[in-house]
């Protein structure tokens, strides 16, 4: 009886040692299963972090390009579209002309027209000076207005105006003789005849005022 009852423990002892191996065979699968999907996850994620990647800095190449040769256009665009350069003295006729709407608003028009072979700006107000016949020169003070664009294109003329109040009492102290022209931006002067039959100022040269150019079409 004695007996009996020792190899049952024994068998007991037996069976549950085999059942905890079972037990730690299964975790030890189970462990052994998710680590290998894990680093299939891992691998699978590296894989394909390393192929977003790659396609970022290929746009960013691609980016870098673009911008490069944006660049280069850009500056090709501006190199080859340029500003107009500024009329020169040399390449400019200049006439003046009597052109008073009535018997006391004095105006004179001086027309610049382009002689040269190329398109030009005369955008702007001249310096005018005016010389008496005891020759001194008076500069004129620019009239309140804006400047207008002004591109002259070969054979185009530019206008601008100088404005001043006509004394018909014939008692006038101004004796004008010529008008010291410098087109805008430019440093040349040339000299033209006062217009024969302009009426007479009305106070001093400095109440006359000159105002920008602008085209006649």
């Amino acid at each position: 009886m004695k007996h009996t009852r020792t190899t049952a423990l024994a068998a007991l002892s037996l069976a549950a040692a085999l059942s905890l191996t079972a037990c730690g065979g299964d975790d030890s699968g189970t462990d052994s299963s998710s680590k290998g999907s894990s680093n299939s996850s891992n691998s699978s994620s590296s894989e394909s972090s390393g192929s977003g990647g790659s396609e970022a800095g290929d746009t960013k190449s691609d980016s870098a390009k673009d911008t490069g040769a944006g660049a280069a256009a850009a500056k090709g665009a501006t190199k080859t579209s340029g500003k107009i350069p500024f009329c020169k003295t040399e390449d400019l006729a200049i006439d003046a002309q009597d052109a008073a709407p009535d018997e006391t608003a004095g105006r004179i028009d001086v027309t610049m027209i382009n002689r040269g072979s190329t398109t030009c700006s005369a955008t702007g107000f001249a310096g005018v000076d005016i010389k008496d016949e005891d020759n001194t020169s008076n500069p004129i003070e620019r009239g309140q207005a804006q400047p207008r664009v002004t591109n002259l294109k070969p054979g185009d003329a530019a206008v601008f105006n100088l404005a001043y109040d006509i004394d018909g009492s014939g008692k006038s102290l101004a004796s004008p003789t010529e008008l010291q022209v410098t087109p805008p931006n430019e440093t040349h002067t040339v000299n033209i005849k006062w217009p024969a039959g302009a009426g007479a100022i009305k106070g001093a040269y400095t109440d006359v005022q000159v105002y920008p150019t602008h085209t006649t079409k």
